[in-house]
């Protein structure tokens, strides 16, 4: 029936799917991927380009860093920190959320 509950004993997750890793898990590390993903982490650093850095820090949970990065932006140098660090972000396959966890894939 259409709508209607598994019976008992039926997994409610997808065959293979894990609830305690819903994003997935890191290859290399066997890790549970964070919520944040990768790229979007990367293009909020990248917002550095028009004034405003440390946002994407802050969104994965970074926040000394992306403090440190929106008060410097008022000299210039956040902002180029900012730029830097979304580059990085972009190119390494090690960049993390605040948890520690791995950053998703884009």
């Amino acid at each position: 029936m259409a709508g209607s509950p598994p019976p008992q004993g039926y997994p409610q997750q997808p065959h293979g799917a894990n609830p305690q890793a819903p994003y997935g898990v890191d290859p290399r590390t066997g890790m549970p991927y964070s919520d944040k993903q990768k790229m979007m982490v990367a293009l909020l650093q990248l917002i550095g380009w028009f004034g405003i850095g440390g946002i994407g820090r802050l969104y994965a949970g970074h926040t000394g860093t992306g403090v440190a990065q929106l008060l410097l932006s008022c000299t210039g140098i956040g902002q180029i920190w900012s730029i830097i660090d979304g580059f990085i972000i972009l190119t390494s396959d090690t960049t993390t959320d605040g948890n520690g966890l791995p950053l998703r894939p884009n």
